[in-house]
């Protein structure tokens, strides 16, 4: 259950980081690109993954 949880969080945290990169248009080929609401969602799904990967780790 750990691992599995520290591998959900993790993937979490680097698709929440592609997102706000999308939103800040440093990467680009997406319709996510230059919106600012991607930006938003992906700092908070990297929250939430950051918080799982706490959360794991006590365990």
């Amino acid at each position: 259950m750990k691992i599995a949880l520290t591998i959900a969080s993790v993937l979490l945290i680097i698709m929440g980081a592609i997102w706000a990169l999308q939103g800040l248009s440093i990467i680009g080929g997406s319709f996510m690109v230059g919106q600012t609401r991607w930006l938003y969602i992906g700092l908070l799904t990297m929250v939430i993954g950051a918080g799982l990967l706490f959360v794991a780790r006590r365990r």
